[in-house]
């Protein structure tokens, strides 16, 4: 490895701090001096350095995610007034984020929130209907076609139930870009944390693994899109290189396990906890990341699956 790539990497840790304090904060004042202490690099040469990782300007990368957050305030915080959520993203007055939000998504923060209920219900109207007339069983499954998956019939089981998780510490390595589809990179991913795990002598029966993601697909563009590649440590680890440190928030999470065999279900799988099991369990998703959890063995005995995942969902009473 020659030097230019460990400082490389190392920048790259240095920035992903930055950035974790920027998501844990951005309902605050964000100064440049409190950004760059937290990533140990001098705020003069701080916004050249962030750019050249990120491929944002610190300020654009602040207001992106302020006004992606919001989106989820609108949604799943129907009691909360455009203002009181203009100041919960961080934004100095409600004019203010009314003009950038428009900018944006080209509807008023208004419109965005009628336009979600209004479909919202439809969606939960479709689904009573459905119920009616067919057995309440999801029954989605793929063949592959020139890498692409199609609708066949067999069962994805699913249990879901509603725990409190205690703050989990994890050691991380984080994409950002593109990922949705790409079991090679995710592979990549987990083959690089787990190397470094097993070197560290933290591998062992009762190692956890964990993907957390921290942007809504549909309204992060595939190029911004964050996912942080986790194993369970004991707190205080101390990482190096690319491999960063911090806490997975605990709380109260709607857990639903699924036994899959082909990757390619994962989407379908996370489609199922929101379009049918959300709508009528008297929860909404809460303003913390999702993430995906797997315990160090993933495969049962038997073969009959190959994945078990527990998809975890921040949750709160509606």
């Amino acid at each position: 490895m020659n030097s230019q790539s460990r400082f490389q990497k190392k920048y790259i840790t240095q920035i992903n701090k930055a950035i974790d304090y920027i998501q844990n904060n951005i309902d605050g004042e964000l100064t440049l001096k409190a950004i760059a202490q937290s990533s140990r690099f001098s705020q003069y040469h701080f916004h050249r350095i962030f750019s050249a990782i990120t491929g944002e300007t610190l300020a654009a990368f602040i207001k992106r995610i302020r006004l992606e957050k919001s989106v989820t305030w609108l949604c799943y915080y129907p009691e909360k007034s455009i203002t009181e959520i203009a100041f919960a993203c961080g934004f100095s007055s409600s004019q203010v984020f009314a003009r950038m939000f428009k900018e944006k998504f080209h509807k008023t923060p208004s419109k965005y929130r009628q336009d979600f209920f209004e479909n919202n219900e439809n969606s939960k109207n479709r689904n009573i209907i459905r119920k009616q007339w067919q057995e309440p069983k999801f029954t989605i499954n793929y063949t592959s076609t020139q890498g692409r998956p199609n609708l066949i019939y067999k069962s994805i089981d699913m249990e879901v139930e509603v725990k409190t998780l205690p703050d989990m510490p994890v050691a991380y390595i984080r994409h950002i870009g593109a990922y949705q589809g790409n079991t090679e990179l995710f592979g990549k991913l987990f083959d690089k944390i787990s190397k470094w795990a097993g070197s560290h002598g933290l591998l062992n029966e009762n190692t956890k693994m964990y993907s957390i993601y921290y942007d809504n697909p549909d309204v992060t563009d595939d190029t911004k899109l964050r996912v942080d590649i986790c194993v369970s440590v004991p707190e205080g680890t101390k990482t190096d290189g690319e491999i960063s440190s911090q806490t997975l928030k605990g709380g109260k999470y709607a857990i639903a396990t699924f036994k899959i065999k082909d990757p390619a279900e994962y989407q379908e799988v996370w489609n199922k906890v929101y379009q049918e099991w959300i709508p009528d369990s008297g929860y909404v998703p809460d303003d913390k990341p999702c993430f995906e959890m797997y315990d160090s063995d993933c495969k049962e005995k038997e073969g009959e699956y190959t994945h078990i995942v527990k998809i975890c969902i921040p949750v709160r009473a509606e």
